[in-house]
């Protein structure tokens, strides 16, 4: 049952809602006090106090589950740029946690707290996490052009003012990979006469497009981010994350100048393709020989002292905070009170299976998806 693979990672479940609910507090604080005074300090702030709530989650990939991570470039000139300029990210939507993923990158690279991201509309609702991102000026979208696009374009061109330097991820498949999607997506490209994927899906180029057209003035380059799954190892979810049931991701990033792309729509469209293309044939080699053959490998300085300090500190004060709380009301002394932090407990677990049901794939998309690994790893 998800609960016992929920329960079984209670402590970080106390720290995150604790700490997430604080961070939130903060965030609607600001939002209503500083932001009408100064947007720019709101920001800075903001990114300050949700940075530590991603830090959380740093962890839990890094420390608790041993994910392992190989980044790769085209030149080691991207490696000195990353984290230092605006960028728009350009990922393949490989697995469950793939914004997990992206927040690990940017963790590497000192842009966790400005790590925005163009996410599905339902999201947005999601207890801490869809409130804190709200806060955070993550763009959330209805899939549908029509009433996307005003909004879409307004958000981006709000972005030109941002403090620091920030990457805004866009997954152009517009939806996560399985075996299901993955036939659509070539019957689409075959009776569309286009080269039909393998690895990936037909990138939606509307919303990468408006991208670069309104920020191009602003934002120097777009990073092409390719994830890969090693062989042998199973895709990362959140429930393998909380079985500590550790995996290895290789990530491949190459950095293109927003002067090299073209400047009429249909030609940044089929340039975005293109780059799917590519990465599709990436993929396809990665496949067969376990790596990015002739990629230079960036330098990794392990998991995060700081996510570990974090965590360890987020713990202390909310297992300090509960008690004292607890002394306060008697409630250790008492069964009503003995109740109250039962449910509290419940509370912990049943918003962790919440994220569970959220992130995982359809039970069909599962077993399809376990079809195919067996089958890789005969191949």
């Amino acid at each position: 049952m998800d609960a016992k693979k929920t329960a079984s990672c209670l402590p970080f479940g106390i720290a995150f809602i604790c700490t997430g609910i604080l961070v939130n507090l903060i965030q609607a604080t600001c939002f209503l006090i500083v932001r009408p005074l100064s947007k720019t300090l709101f920001r800075r702030i903001n990114g300050a106090v949700t940075e530590i709530l991603w830090l959380l989650v740093i962890w839990l990939m890094d420390w608790w589950s041993g994910l392992k991570v190989q980044l790769y470039t085209d030149h080691m000139d991207t490696y000195r740029l990353m984290g230092k300029e605006h960028a728009i990210l350009m990922p393949n939507h490989t697995c469950d946690v793939d914004i997990l993923l992206v927040w690990l990158l940017a963790q590497r690279f000192d842009c966790l707290r400005s790590a925005l991201m163009v996410v599905k509309k339902s999201s947005k609702y999601l207890p801490i996490y869809g409130w804190a991102s709200w806060f955070f000026e993550f763009i959330f979208l209805d899939r549908s052009w029509e009433k996307d696009e005003h909004y879409l374009k307004s958000s981006l061109k709000g972005l030109k003012d941002f403090p620091k330097p920030f990457w805004l991820t866009m997954f152009v498949e517009g939806t996560r990979m399985t075996e299901d999607k993955l036939l659509v997506a070539q019957e689409f490209a075959a009776s569309r006469g286009l080269p039909v994927p393998r690895n990936v899906l037909v990138p939606r180029t509307k919303g990468f497009v408006a991208a670069v057209k309104h920020m191009r003035s602003f934002v120097p380059a777009v990073y092409d981010v390719t994830l890969a799954v090693s062989k042998g190892h199973p895709l990362p979810s959140l429930v393998r994350i909380f079985e500590k049931q550790p995996s290895e991701v290789k990530i491949y990033i190459k950095r293109y100048s927003m002067k090299e792309l073209p400047e009429s729509d249909g030609d940044i469209a089929q340039w975005c393709k293109d780059r799917f293309v590519e990465k599709d044939a990436m993929l396809e080699e990665f496949r067969a020989e376990g790596t990015f053959e002739g990629k230079e490998i960036i330098p990794d300085g392990g998991r995060s002292l700081k996510s570990l300090l974090v965590f360890i500190t987020c713990l202390c004060m909310c297992c300090v905070g509960i008690y004292k709380f607890c002394q306060a009301f008697s409630l250790l002394s008492t069964w009503k009170g003995n109740a109250i932090i039962a449910g509290g407990l419940a509370m912990v677990v049943l918003i962790g299976n919440i994220f569970i049901a959220y992130t995982k794939l359809p039970k069909r998309a599962l077993i399809a998806a376990a079809a195919a690994a067996a089958k890789a790893n005969i191949n």
